[in-house]
């Protein structure tokens, strides 16, 4: 994936400094100053190990640096995570089982909110409709921590084998790791009841290309890297010999943004 979002990066670059020369919408094309005050944006976020849906709020300090504050709601991975799907048909409703994540054991939501800026370079950038820019950006996380459901076969009461809903737990884990027993996980909001809170911070820096810049609608993408660092381990997948847990996570992203102007 790294290389995909860098390939998308420099593709966007080219197109973008391809494109007709326009010119910002200002009373006097060599006035240096403000052409609006305030921006908000909203934003969807894909990186390698999860994604995130943002809002940005920002103030035009200078024609071409811009402070905001950013707010968003994400979900983190780990790396070993791979989908799997059995497609067992229930005998009760004739449903098929759900996809599950073996080794899984918490689903880690983020709530995230930071300060950073937006700085735009070269003269040019009064001139095209697309410029190029760098954002940065810093600030805390706070974790939630969502226990990941299987429904596994049991043959208690009974020779025939009957779904029931387990968590890991070092009494279940025989049971939760069986490959032979999993039928498939439970629902998504199984577990909503017993989240736990893990601390952190973050930060962020990327190329930023807009779209008009000094327009009134707001259009932009960003690729960059991303770093989340958590005050303790977090326990996304259960403890075997070749998954470890980490607190430190690492991402390259892609983004994209749209707003207004005002």
């Amino acid at each position: 994936m790294k290389h995909g979002l860098i390939g998308v990066l420099l593709c966007v670059t080219q197109l973008l400094y391809g494109q007709t020369v326009l010119q910002p919408r200002t009373p006097d094309a060599s006035r240096k100053g403000i052409i609006y005050l305030r921006e908000a944006a909203a934003s969807l976020r894909l990186h390698e190990d999860g994604w995130a849906i943002g809002l940005t709020m920002g103030r035009l300090k200078t024609y071409y640096l811009t402070s905001y504050w950013h707010f968003e709601l994400g979900e983190l991975k780990h790396e070993k995570e791979t989908r799997s799907s059995l497609d067992y048909p229930s005998r009760l409703n004739g449903k098929v089982s759900r996809a599950f994540i073996y080794g899984k054991q918490h689903n880690l939501f983020v709530l995230r909110a930071s300060y950073g800026m937006k700085r735009y370079y070269s003269e040019k950038a009064k001139k095209k409709g697309a410029v190029l820019g760098f954002t940065w950006e810093a600030g805390p996380t706070l974790g939630l921590l969502k226990p990941y459901y299987l429904e596994v076969f049991s043959y208690e009461g009974g020779n025939l084998p009957t779904p029931i809903t387990i968590k890991y737990t070092p009494e279940t884990a025989n049971l939760f790791l069986d490959h032979t027993r999993i039928y498939g996980s439970s629902g998504w909001a199984k577990g909503l009841d017993e989240l736990s809170l893990v601390p952190a911070i973050h930060a962020r820096a990327a190329l930023h290309v807009d779209w008009g810049a000094f327009d009134e609608l707001l259009k932009a993408v960003e690729a960059g890297l991303m770093v989340d660092f958590f005050f303790q381990e977090v326990p996304l997948m259960v403890p075997l010999p070749e998954v470890e847990n980490s607190n430190l996570f690492i991402n390259l992203f892609l983004t994209l943004q749209f707003g207004k102007r005002w």
